[in-house]
């Protein structure tokens, strides 16, 4: 069951949908954060189906500071110089302004927390493209109230020279964290990979760091590069993550 929702933050006000499993609760908790393209119904279908499989999942409106902003399709964005240039600006008005990021996760986290239909004292966190560097960051935010948190082709996870790079918060981090990288991802190289995997091993974070065979959007069904067998992958990926961190908290 879908239920739309409305969350405040320090900002304003972000839309976002609650998914919700059949039967009895409460469940554990899990907040999804979309890929660059935004809150859309393909995000609303990847809800459904991690709530099917017994997580209460949260999926927000990222962009929510732009209101009424339309929805990408994926297939042009790129291509048309325009649809380019405003989806750029839209993901600069995150990344450029990291406190914003941080304000908001605090804003999900404690949201989907405060649901009676949520159990526990901590949730999961699962993004991907741009939601997977949110997740890495909300995970080195918020401590133990993150117990598990995946990326799935995420990008910028561990820029030596960024500031603001999500490994450099490796020693706060209490999640068990799960990364799976693209093939000939620009965003996110074997070198990242490489300082990833030194950063959280260091800080004694259990983990995952590795590549599918697939390009980056794999997981997203309206993305072209979409990949059944890698989107499939990732599900299995999640279950277990889960299964192994919120079902025992």
């Amino acid at each position: 069951m879908r239920r739309e929702v409305q969350i405040t933050t320090p900002d304003g006000t972000a839309a976002a949908t609650v998914h919700l499993p059949d039967g009895e609760g409460p469940w554990p908790g899990v907040v999804m954060f979309p890929d660059a393209f935004g809150f859309r119904e393909t995000f609303r279908e990847m809800g459904d189906t991690l709530a099917a499989s017994g997580f209460v999942t949260l999926v927000p409106d990222l962009y929510y500071r732009s209101p009424g902003w339309a929805p990408f399709d994926p297939a042009t964005a790129f291509g048309d110089p325009d649809e380019r240039a405003r989806l750029g600006a839209l993901m600069g008005s995150l990344i450029d302004d990291p406190g914003r990021v941080i304000a908001d996760v605090h804003a999900y986290v404690d949201f989907l927390l405060a649901l009676p239909e949520v159990d526990g004292a901590a949730v999961g966190t699962t993004g991907y493209c741009m939601g997977g560097w949110i997740s890495l960051t909300a995970a080195g935010e918020l401590g133990a109230k993150i117990a598990a948190a995946a990326s799935f082709h995420g990008g910028k996870l561990a820029v030596e020279d960024d500031p603001v790079s999500p490994h450099l918060a490796a020693g706060r981090i209490s999640a068990t964290v799960y990364v799976a990288g693209a093939e000939e991802d620009d965003s996110f190289t074997p070198e990242q990979a490489d300082l990833l995997d030194r950063a959280l091993t260091d800080a004694g974070v259990e983990h995952t760091v590795e590549f599918y065979s697939a390009r980056h959007g794999f997981a997203v069904r309206d993305n072209a590069t979409h990949d059944a067998a890698a989107e499939a992958r990732h599900w299995g990926a999640l279950g277990t993550l889960y299964g192994g961190t919120l079902l025992k908290s």
